[in-house]
């Protein structure tokens, strides 16, 4: 994807005013930066790329790019790996990203005639209340219910008349099953769900669409890029698209951080256009997906797209030489009849040797069970290379979370 020169006029008056920030993050670490040599892609190219570890050591307020006083809010990474990364927010972030969100509803297809269940988290994390605002912007009503206590959930769910659904992929499978486990779907109003925060296979996508009666909608953000929101899936279901009068978003090969062709795996880069209080300049994501071209959408939005998550760059594990991510294993149940969405790993080092061991749902038993596990082993040996050992459990065994689950858990270390 070229950039723009409207763009690159963007970035290069946005450097010139965090180089003036005395003896700040931005001033040191664009200091031997001319914005005047930003006029090309290659210029572009060659600013740095800015990482969590840098902003972890800006804690607390070192990313501020504006005076205390112009800081109305603050957002926060969990800090689970680490110190936590500090986002502030100016009055015109808390605006314009609720704009961004306003725009992923209207995607959707919701209108300030439906209401709007949200599930996600408040507080420091971005989630809850990102969907909150865009919302009320919208004018639709808004139910923020945060996350847990289920029986209230579904309580709210049928008495308020909820059209719309927001919620972690986890929580929402946890809610379907517990609505199909009631027999309540038909007293529910429910026709579309926007999922975000964690990535999702196919089989758990039909399994929450089906389950709820709903139509699926990936929404894609993170805390250091606003949150949730700055680009959303639509109805042609392919790929989301992102705001690019909001970020510039680039793939590059994480390896060598050079750009990639559209259509070819790799890192999502996001540099933010307007973001006042904490302004980031190629600031590698993690996540791992692909530019997708081909010009205009048929869904008629002319939002450039990136396809759907397919992992991150440090969830994959290397086993037996190889390297494997979350996202091929989800590619690889779905290929296989009888395995549901649901599926956990656990990575031991047994007698010198790696073992990789496979839980996965399914509503076979006995010798059926063990069929379906030699199945799994055949394809796991062909699309892995290595053997593995697949344990079949029954649906609903593997714990569900309200938040996002974790899928592959190492423990040779």
């Amino acid at each position: 994807m070229t950039i723009p020169s409207g763009t690159l006029s963007i970035i290069r008056e946005q450097i010139r005013r965090l180089k003036q920030i005395p003896d700040g993050f931005y001033s040191k670490r664009f200091a031997d930066i001319n914005p005047d040599d930003i006029r090309s892609q290659d210029g572009f190219e060659s600013l740095p790329f800015t990482d969590k570890d840098a902003l972890r050591d800006a804690y607390p307020l070192g990313l501020s790019a504006v005076p205390a006083r112009d800081i109305v809010r603050v957002h926060s990474s969990s800090g689970t790996t680490g110190t936590p990364v500090i986002i502030p927010y100016t009055r015109q972030d808390v605006l314009d990203w609720a704009v961004m969100f306003k725009r992923c509803y209207e995607i959707a297809g919701v209108t300030r005639d439906d209401r709007v269940h949200i599930t996600p988290g408040y507080g420091l994390w971005t989630a809850g209340i990102g969907f909150q605002a865009g919302a009320e912007l919208l004018g639709a009503m808004a139910i923020p219910m945060g996350p847990g206590n289920t029986d209230k959930q579904l309580q709210f769910m049928r008495d308020l008349g909820s059209t719309v659904l927001t919620a972690t992929s986890s929580y929402a499978l946890l809610l379907a099953e517990e609505i199909e486990r009631r027999g309540i779907r038909g007293e529910l109003k429910l026709k579309k769900a926007l999922i975000g925060s964690e990535r999702w296979g196919e089989k758990m996508r039909a399994r929450i669409a089906s389950e709820l009666g709903v139509s699926l909608y990936d929404i894609y953000g993170l805390t250091e890029i606003y949150g949730p929101g700055i680009g959303i899936s639509c109805d042609a279901a392919n790929g989301m698209h992102m705001f690019d009068d909001f970020v510039y978003s680039e793939v590059i090969d994480p390896k060598t951080g050079k750009p990639v062709e559209d259509g070819e795996l790799g890192e999502l880069v996001i540099t933010t256009l307007r973001k006042q209080g904490a302004p980031l300049i190629r600031y590698r994501t993690h996540d791992l997906t692909r530019m997708l071209g081909g010009g205009m959408c048929s869904c008629g939005c002319g939002y450039p797209r990136i396809d759907t998550i397919l992992g991150r760059t440090d969830d994959m594990v290397k086993i037996k030489g190889v390297n494997v991510f979350p996202g091929q294993i989800d590619d690889m149940l779905k290929e296989i009849d009888g395995v549901s969405s649901e599926y956990q790993v656990m990575i031991d080092h047994f007698e010198g040797r790696d073992r990789f061991t496979l839980f996965f749902e399914t509503d076979r038993i006995d010798e059926h069970r063990r069929a379906l596990e030699r199945d799994v082993a055949a394809v796991a040996r062909m699309r892995l290379g290595f053997a593995i050992a697949p344990m079949g459990v029954s649906l609903g065994e593997l714990p569900r979370s309200e938040k996002k689950s974790t899928r592959i858990f190492d423990n040779r270390y």
